[in-house]
């Protein structure tokens, strides 16, 4: 229990800076009269998530106490984000905009790298101590936390700026934080073995193993449809006529527990269907969720029920085929380089969907809300084809064992 509970606080801990940043920041800057220019630009702090790979060798051969390799990275990581996050809330948002705004945004980036950090740190410690066949159980915890941290921050925490201020705030959120990191403490995880090869060898070994090819387009592609499909939903319910409130509760409140959902379901079924299954079967209901979009825009009158429906299935669908994918990610793994392997295989699936989301737009122009998420299911189903690849390999497992 000690090892579930530390976990699900640790990527509870991830989704709290994101949340609250990522939904407050663009707003409270517009309010100090920030130009839009500079808002856009915003979004770069978050590039060490983008990047974490290039540096996560180093946690798997370096530990900052003897004896403590996961754990002491992790819990240094947290704590810097809490000092970071009680520097910020030491002066109000106007001083940060009219007189530090280049050390504000630098603080905002190292709370970012702080926290990708522990996110190599902490997967590392997940598949190091999560046996095989609780591994889908395991990134169903991983999505499940995250979503839950993304939601306090960016609902809860949100709500409380507007009645408290930006310095009680954020020292709630720095509290949080600290309060997340806690259940780690009582979890004494495996010890790690250091690998013998330099991180050269190492990244030279990972290219060299067979059907590395066809893995790496699996992770790119696998969840590069969801992401090209779902960034228009936002734009298509509100040309349809949705008020900004009536979005909230759906996408925020609805979507989110649908989503909560399809994680929990996903993770915990992969066990009983096993990993091929439910690769394929996942990835094939979230073309079929994708589709479900076609025929809402145009019409006369709101078509609730087929709005429900649509946003309904494919965030039940994407948190399915999260876990799943992060399960076999997992999997991948090699012994001794746990952080690298899975922070390179994280990195591809974060650019891919930044990929995926920047060419949305120009699909849902030329084709119409209707061909685009059409498209967007027609990349899901593309995507089976390297997993039906490396099934045949032999690279994915058909079962538990």
């Amino acid at each position: 229990m000690n090892k579930w509970l530390a976990l699900i606080g640790l990527y509870i801990a991830q989704g709290l800076p994101h949340g609250f940043f990522g939904q407050a920041m663009p707003a409270l800057m517009r309010e100090q009269g920030m130009d839009l220019t500079l808002i856009g630009l915003l979004s770069l702090v978050a590039l060490p998530w983008a990047l974490k790979f290039l540096w996560a060798p180093w946690l798997d051969r370096v530990a900052l106490i003897a004896g403590e390799h996961r754990r002491s990275w992790i819990i240094a990581m947290n704590y810097s984000a809490v000092a970071l996050l009680l520097l910020l809330a030491s002066q109000p948002m106007s001083y940060w905009v009219d007189q530090g705004l280049w050390w504000m945004l630098a603080a905002l980036l190292l709370v970012n790298l702080s926290m990708a950090t522990q996110d190599i740190a902490t997967d590392a410690l997940a598949v190091e101590n999560i046996s095989y066949p609780q591994r889908g159980l395991g990134n169903a915890v991983q999505v499940a936390g995250y979503r839950i941290g993304m939601v306090i921050a960016g609902g809860g925490l949100v709500v409380t700026l507007g009645h408290w201020g930006w310095q009680a705030t954020l020292l709630l959120l720095a509290l949080l934080l600290a309060a997340a990191t806690l259940p780690l403490w009582r979890f004494q995880p495996k010890p790690h073995q250091v690998g013998e090869h330099s991180v050269w060898q190492q990244w030279r070994q990972l290219f060299a193993r067979g059907g590395i090819v066809w893995w790496l387009l699996m992770v790119i592609t696998y969840k590069f449809g969801d992401a090209f499909g779902t960034q228009m939903v936002r734009p298509l319910l509100v040309d349809t006529g949705l008020q900004l409130t009536e979005l909230g509760w759906l996408m925020g409140t609805y979507g989110f527990s649908a989503g909560l959902l399809g994680a929990v379901v996903g993770g915990w079924s992969i066990r009983y269907l096993g990993r091929q299954t439910a690769l394929l079967a996942f990835l094939l209901l979230e073309g079929l969720a994708l589709l479900s979009y076609v025929g809402i825009s145009g019409q006369p009158q709101l078509p609730w029920t087929q709005i429900l429906l649509a946003v309904g299935l494919e965030h039940v669908a994407g948190g399915m085929a999260t876990a799943a994918l992060f399960t076999v990610m997992m999997d991948y793994c090699r012994p001794s380089h746990e952080a690298s392997d899975y922070a390179l295989q994280s990195c591809l699936v974060i650019v891919a969907g930044l990929l995926a989301s920047a060419l949305s737009g120009l699909s849902a122009t030329h084709l119409g809300y209707d061909g685009h998420f059409a498209l967007a299911a027609g990349l899901c189903v593309a995507a089976l084809w390297p997993v039906w690849q490396l099934i045949r390999q032999g690279q994915i497992a058909a079962r538990t064992h």
